[in-house]
């Protein structure tokens, strides 16, 4: 990316959430590593950027969550934001769907998943593990809210996996339990509800549980047991 697209609104911003941004900072760190391995040019706003809103918003505190949206924007317009790449579902529902409902023509800004960014770029792979087995699980927020179901699928397939579909998945995906204030509020509920999405991915034969969200995948992987549960950018790995 040249210095004047970035002068003239063209950057695009890798927003990793604050899930993946405080917690899982070595996925953060791997997402950018694959950004910059597929050339992707990508500013990074650190502490600038503030949190989408999201808790406030499902927490029922609409206009806390209009002046963060109200926020993000200014700070992306002073950056010259015009696309924004982000690897959390939650976080990819609200800057796509609900910043568009709060500020209307305002935000202007192109929302991408990094499943959609990393597959336009990805070609098929020869993977160290290809006859592996691989179950992937649908976050709610990114399958059935936004309707993003083959991008993850077809990075898998790329990398040389097989997938073994859970007899729920897709827009009939089983929640992993640990969303929607769930674990927070009725954590022996929201285990309960983990360790069947746990034995509905067993049942498949697989050996891993895939997810593309950072909070199914901490969920599911401290909930599981006789099968190894991975996020979709440590698939990368085994090139």
């Amino acid at each position: 990316m040249g210095i004047f697209e970035k002068l003239f609104g063209q950057n695009t911003l890798y927003y990793p959430g604050c899930l993946t941004k405080f917690v899982a900072k070595d996925l953060k760190e791997k997402y950018e590593k694959i950004l910059r391995k597929f050339g992707i040019d990508f500013i990074e706003l650190s502490e600038l950027e503030k949190c989408c809103g999201s808790p406030a918003l499902k927490a029922g505190y609409p206009e806390d969550f209009k002046k963060l949206a109200q926020e993000n924007l200014k700070i992306f317009k002073e950056h010259a934001v015009k696309k924004i790449v982000t690897n959390c579902p939650a976080c990819f529902m609200i800057l796509k769907k609900y910043y568009k409902e709060a500020l209307g023509d305002k935000w202007d800004i192109e929302v991408e998943h990094i499943s959609q960014t990393i597959n336009s770029k990805l070609k098929n792979q020869k993977s160290k593990l290809k006859n592996e087995k691989i179950t992937f699980h649908d976050p709610c927020h990114l399958g059935r809210q936004m309707g993003v179901f083959e991008e993850p699928r077809d990075i898998i397939k790329k990398l040389g996996y097989e997938i073994l579909e859970m007899e729920l998945s897709k827009n009939e995906s089983f929640c992993c339990g640990g969303g929607g204030g769930v674990k927070s509020n009725e954590p022996e509920l929201s285990n309960k509800i983990a360790k069947d999405r746990i034995e509905q991915a067993k049942k498949t034969g697989a050996k891993i549980l895939v997810t593309n969200c950072p909070l199914c995948y901490f969920h599911l992987k401290e909930n599981a047991t006789e099968i190894e549960v991975k996020e979709l950018i440590e698939l990368f790995e085994n090139l």
